[in-house]
């Protein structure tokens, strides 16, 4: 697929510098891209190989200033990062767009309802009264449970196995590995030192636009559901317990566990590596600094926390600061112990 200039500024709605003709047939980096390649600068880091770049097209901010001469054709928007972003989502979707039909071998159970076109690659198995929208991309070796529903237009990509009952939205993307509806972690200790499992007879429910990284477990709920809601974006290797609610548009970084029965507000950001307990709040918009753990409930929106147990970021900082200045401390003390001395043996 080819695209010129002028294509592709009507698209992101761009201004051109250069040769409105010149074309494209693929994505490079700035500091790697080739004649035939489209390319983007937005961190000023790289601002220098602008000036060095082989990219027959370049998209910049509009505010970008000069300094050189660049040889490659530049389209000019307010955001050069959300502008490249659309183009590589649309270039995706038109090769998604050519996979289309059921390959063999494929089990689909006869009860399944299947939308138009829809694609489900070689040694798939979707159970009994499964229900897939139009559109949907379903990858090889994925398992779809009795029972679960789909929406349009999601990509499940391969080995991804999704148990019964649960429910998938529309426009959603679960990457390879990831289980969805596994066993939530109930045993009810006994008196004879043994653990009795706790069956757990909910579900999972992932609401719309919805991405989930490879590698991650989502576990059903004891009772009711565990449920992602629209927007909401999951790294790479997360753990989500069962009954755990996470709201719209909440993104988290990889390695990240959250315990059972705790609700996540809307708009949160959590960093790799965190460590969230069970039955706990956080508020809306609330921002958590990697490795960080969460040991209870923080109910102010908009709220910075750090450390382990975490508390608040500036706090942090200040403490941070305080502990470098401790070998200057302790210099001080040591000279004024001495002079404290002095002053006593005049005495």
């Amino acid at each position: 697929m080819q695209f010129s200039a002028t294509q592709i500024a009507e698209i992101i709605k761009g201004r051109i510098e250069g040769n409105a003709a010149v074309t494209v047939s693929t994505f490079g980096k700035i500091e790697e891209a080739k004649q035939g390649e489209l390319s983007f600068l937005a961190n000023p880091k790289y601002e220098e190989y602008l000036y060095s770049t082989e990219a027959s097209i370049i998209i910049i901010n509009e505010s970008l200033q000069l300094k050189k001469n660049v040889s490659g054709t530049l389209i000019r928007v307010a955001d050069a990062y959300s502008a490249f972003a659309s183009l590589l989502d649309m270039y995706q979707q038109l090769k998604v767009q050519e996979l289309a039909g059921i390959q063999e071998p494929a089990y689909i159970h006869p009860s399944a309802i299947i939308g138009e076109n829809v694609f489900i690659g070689a040694f798939a198995y979707l159970g009994e009264h499964v229900k897939i929208g139009d559109g949907t991309k379903i990858y090889p070796n994925a398992y779809i449970g009795n029972n679960v529903t789909i929406g349009k237009n999601t990509i499940i990509h391969p080995g991804v196995k999704i148990y019964y009952d649960c429910s998938i939205g529309s426009h959603t993307t679960i990457h390879a590995g990831t289980i969805i509806g596994s066993d939530g972690f109930g045993f009810a200790p006994q008196k004879d030192g043994s653990y009795r499992k706790v069956p757990q007879i909910g579900n999972v429910v992932i609401e719309d636009n919805v991405e989930i990284g490879s590698n991650s477990t989502i576990d059903r709920a004891t009772i009711g559901s565990t449920i992602i809601r629209s927007g909401v974006k999951l790294d790479n290797l997360l753990q989500i317990a069962h009954n755990v609610e996470i709201g719209s548009n909440t993104v988290i970084a990889a390695q990240t566990g959250i315990s059972g029965s705790t609700k996540i507000g809307k708009n949160v950001m959590i960093g790799g590596q965190t460590g969230i307990g069970g039955h706990l709040q956080v508020a809306d918009g609330t921002k958590i600094n990697g490795k960080s753990g969460i040991t209870k409930s923080i109910k102010i929106p908009n709220t910075s926390v750090t450390g382990n147990p975490a508390h608040d970021f500036k706090a942090a900082l200040k403490s941070q600061a305080m502990v470098r200045a401790l070998p200057e401390l302790d210099k001080k003390i040591k000279t004024l112990e001495v002079l404290i001395e002095k002053l006593l043996k005049k005495e």
